[in-house]
């Protein structure tokens, strides 16, 4: 069974270096913590829906992005 904490993290972390943004600046953008921001990249926080789409809305993509396994 794949890590969906770390699917989800790593994903997290790619859009937002590929949007320039900090985690700081991702964390203000989705109105999170930027610890809470921090663990979720790390694959240490399991992120509710509502979570994942104030990312996915702060980083400009639909939240199955943030889903998406890469093969």
């Amino acid at each position: 069974m794949d890590d969906w904490r770390a699917i989800v993290g790593g994903n997290v972390r790619q859009l937002r270096q590929k949007a320039h943004l900090t985690q700081e600046q991702l964390a203000f953008a989705a109105e999170l913590d930027l610890t809470y921001v921090g663990g979720i990249e790390r694959g240490r926080r399991n992120p509710s829906v509502i979570v994942l789409v104030r990312l996915a809305e702060a980083l400009g993509v639909q939240p199955k992005d943030l889903l998406t396994l890469e093969r």
